[in-house]
């Protein structure tokens, strides 16, 4: 990918973002917000963004995109879909996260302080893998490659939801793991044809 400037970031980030969420089923809901901040009212993590979720429309609509996407608002969302549930236009507010969240990854966008993507990376290697999520290889892979000193810190906790039968040592594999690959492969080929 070709160094982008920021203007020219920005317009590809709202160009790409507007189409993404129009071809989501009712996306073009967006088109009619309202800005009533009945979604920022309704999440239990907005007082702690840089963006509540109205600002992220609002932003989206001004053209700065780019700006929501570098920020921490993506990384705190809980996906408790209350904005969703509780939006008057019928916007799906969490969707629309997801495709930031997805954006920022894909642009190399994340703040580096930020460790979601890197758990999203390892918990989607993993079930394309095993079918389905393996709790232990995530969290070992995870700490060994970025936070070594989380072994320490969580190893109670470990010990515990092992000896629970809470979390298997070892991946269980799960019989249709081969079409969810292949549902995965589809769709990063998918996307490689759209950008």
């Amino acid at each position: 990918m070709t160094e982008l400037t920021p203007s020219t970031l920005a317009k590809e980030l709202n160009d790409t973002f507007i189409r993404d969420v129009l071809s989501m089923p009712d996306g073009d809901h967006i088109k009619i917000c309202q800005q009533c901040g009945t979604c920022t009212g309704s999440c239990p993590t907005s007082h702690l963004m840089d963006y509540g979720p109205r600002e992220v429309i609002a932003a989206f609509r001004a053209g700065q995109i780019d700006e929501v996407v570098k920020s921490n608002t993506l990384w705190l969302c809980t996906s408790c879909y209350a904005c969703t549930v509780r939006c008057p236009a019928q916007i799906k507010i969490t969707d629309l996260m997801y495709e930031l969240k997805r954006l920022a990854i894909k642009y190399d966008l994340v703040p580096k302080e930020q460790k979601n993507p890197a758990l999203t990376k390892y918990f989607i290697e993993g079930v394309h893998r095993h079918g389905r999520s393996a709790e232990a290889e995530l969290m070992t892979r995870y700490m060994l490659t970025r936070d070594q000193l989380a072994t320490f810190r969580f190893a109670g906790l470990g010990m515990k939801l092992l000896q629970a039968g809470r979390m298997p040592l070892l991946p269980k594999t799960i019989a249709g793991k081969d079409e969810i690959k292949a549902i995965g492969e589809y769709l990063d080929a998918r996307e490689e044809e759209r950008a």
